[in-house]
């Protein structure tokens, strides 16, 4: 039995869920870059007088949950930002998340290549792992910097050792733009990452055992036209029999998928499926999966998060509607935790245009299913 197939969740009824949307909105958490744990005080007011913490810089955009702990990525889309992976504890009864580098300070270190520049993804994997897509490329929404090749990190999360750094250096071109990470094994217990290359149309996958990979170029239906930016969204979904890679990019009108398996041997051609058409007019934002068949979206520029079976037609009548959102802010991921799935969310937008003000972004960590705020 491979490593995924003893843990999938299968369907999640998370429309119960939305009867009790007040005790859930408790178990909420507010993510803020005013609330960074620091070695010692002499450090953070060190970093804060030379422009390396400036907590209104700091946002949580992707999320991942073992036992009682959250990670969250830090992306350095501006100078300020001082670690870029965090751990928080979900049960501490607290409202506002007590964000410490993980898994440790020094491996946040800026400009050192043996240490995390940019976390962009993250992905805890079945066999208690935690791997983190690393751009490499710090200050995105500024002055781009390239610190570092871009990598992904594994890291043991029983033992918080860093087991191994994939060098993702010989499988990105001038154009790339990586954006999502999935984390796959095969029948045999190795694994696989699959990465969205949106800057040039493609899937990198990489056998992490034998360190071989590839660029899988998707087809001129698949990508926008005439090279236009865009965001190419990756989700895996899970069964016992074979594993589903699902991806689309934003502007897309239509959705895609592939069989891990052909990825996996190397012979992805012609085996590209064209799952179907979106609702018309929309523009998709996948957020994440339960670890089985269900895949949450949401709309792009709307707050409400939906659910799709994968195993059912890729059809509105097949869309459910699991959580009403407000009007402060939209999710960028849903992830399955121990008792409930949880979404973060956050005024992103904002943030991206400068405009959050001095208290920064707001980001909240919830339980899926509440109603609205």
């Amino acid at each position: 039995m491979s490593p995924i197939s003893s843990l999938l969740h299968g369907r999640i009824v998370i429309l119960l869920l939305a009867s009790c949307g007040k005790n859930i909105a408790a178990l909420g958490l507010k993510v803020s870059g005013t609330n960074l744990l620091f070695p010692s005080g002499s450090t953070k007011s060190i970093y804060t007088s030379i422009g390396r913490y400036i907590p209104k810089n700091v946002i949580a955009t992707r999320l991942q949950i073992y036992k009682d702990n959250a990670f969250v990525a830090l992306p350095r889309y501006r100078q300020g930002v001082p670690y870029t992976v965090a751990r928080f504890n979900l049960s501490s009864g607290c409202s506002k998340a007590r964000l410490e580098p993980y898994p440790s300070w020094s491996i946040q270190e800026e400009g050192n290549c043996e240490a995390f520049q940019n976390a962009i993804d993250l992905v805890v994997d079945p066999v208690e792992r935690m791997w983190i897509l690393d751009l490499g490329i710090c200050n995105t929404l500024e002055q781009p910097v390239k610190r570092c090749d871009p990598k992904v990190w594994c890291l043991n999360l029983i033992t918080s050792e860093l087991v191994k750094a994939v060098n993702l250096k010989l499988f990105v071109t001038a154009e790339s733009r990586l954006q999502y990470l999935q984390v796959d094994y095969n029948s045999s217990g190795t694994p696989f990452l699959y990465v969205s290359d949106a800057g040039t149309g493609a899937l990198i996958v990489i056998n992490v055992i034998t360190g071989s990979g590839y660029r899988l170029l998707l087809p001129s239906v698949v990508v926008p036209p005439d090279g236009a930016k865009d965001i190419l969204y990756l989700q895996l979904a899970r069964n016992s029999s074979e594993n589903t890679l699902y991806f689309t990019y934003l502007g897309s009108p239509r959705l895609f998928s592939i069989k891990s398996v052909y990825l996996q041997h190397d012979s992805p051609t012609g085996a590209i499926l064209d799952v179907g058409t979106k609702p018309a007019g929309a523009q998709m934002v996948l957020l994440g999966t339960d670890n089985g068949l269900a895949i949450f979206f949401r709309y792009k520029g709307e707050s409400d998060i939906y659910v799709w079976h994968s195993d059912t037609g890729f059809k509105k009548e097949n869309f459910a509607l699991v959580q009403s959102g407000g009007d402060c802010r939209m999710a960028t991921q849903v992830v399955p935790g121990q008792q409930h799935m949880w979404d973060i969310e956050s005024n992103f937008r904002d943030f991206i245009t400068n405009s959050t003000g001095c208290l920064g972004a707001s980001v909240h960590v919830y339980p899926l299913g509440r109603s609205s705020d």
